[in-house]
């Protein structure tokens, strides 16, 4: 069994969440991250440790905007403002914190956008533009964006970026995770599952979410952590929007 996570956004509450229902359902051997780690919330660098020790992990839009500040300057204020922030808390100048910081950073700057298993690919975003390409449900009204998209699948593609739960069949059909009761088995069409987000979800449900594949299974999971204390560290925070922990509250 795989379990595979996307958007942390340091939110560390809802990650150990996450891990705690992770390892009851026994899959702690073979986690895949679909990056954007930090952003957003208020534990970076404690979030980053529990992923390093993950299986797989690709680059999201928030690591590559950390990494290269000219990203971030295409973000808008409230996420710029906490990339910044989150570069503040990587500080390799503090002596005590130095050492820390340089295997996150190295661990950062390791990770490929992209990761292929078989028929199996991973991305942050989409596998024509990993790091940085939205999907969402309205694009059925693009085909030739979702051809595109399809024409980089092999069979399966599992994303986030949106942080929207959902799948996605290559003769455009849409599935939302309540349509599918939180179950989709695999067929032989090629499919898109968005994971949807451990640390900040914005589809109305404020669980965090993640997916299990189990065989042909895919397992939506959400699973409630105590938001108001992620949101309680966001506002003691002065350099983090305090829209961030409103957003936890309400799922938007």
């Amino acid at each position: 069994m795989i379990a595979i996570v996307s958007d942390l956004h340091a939110n560390l509450e809802a990650t150990h969440a996450v891990m705690a229902d992770i390892e009851e359902h026994g899959a702690t051997d073979e986690i895949v991250c679909l990056g954007d780690i930090i952003g957003y919330g208020p534990n970076p660098c404690e979030c980053l440790d529990i992923a390093m020790d993950f299986k797989t992990v690709v680059q999201g839009n928030h690591e590559k905007a950390l990494l290269m500040h000219m990203d971030a300057a295409n973000f808008n204020e409230t996420a710029k403002g906490s990339i910044e922030w989150t570069r503040d808390q990587m500080d390799m100048l503090s002596p005590e914190k130095r050492e820390a910081n340089a295997q996150r950073w190295d661990f950062m700057g390791d990770l490929e956008d992209t990761h292929k298993n078989g028929e199996i690919i991973y991305v942050h975003g989409t596998p024509r533009y990993p790091a940085a390409e939205y999907l969402y449900k309205s694009d059925l009204n693009l085909p030739g964006k979702m051809s595109a998209i399809f024409s980089f699948i092999d069979h399966i593609c599992f994303n986030g970026h949106t942080h929207m739960p959902g799948i996605w069949t290559d003769d455009l059909v849409f599935i939302s995770t309540t349509e599918a009761n939180y179950r989709y088995r695999v067929t032989r069409k090629k499919t898109i599952i968005n994971v949807g987000s451990v640390g900040q979800p914005r589809d109305g449900d404020t669980r965090a979410c993640y997916v299990l594949l189990d065989g042909d299974k895919i397992i939506f999971r959400r699973v409630e952590y105590p938001f108001r204390e992620t949101a309680a560290k966001i506002k003691a925070i002065p350099q983090l929007n305090p829209a961030l922990a409103y957003r936890l509250s309400v799922a938007r």
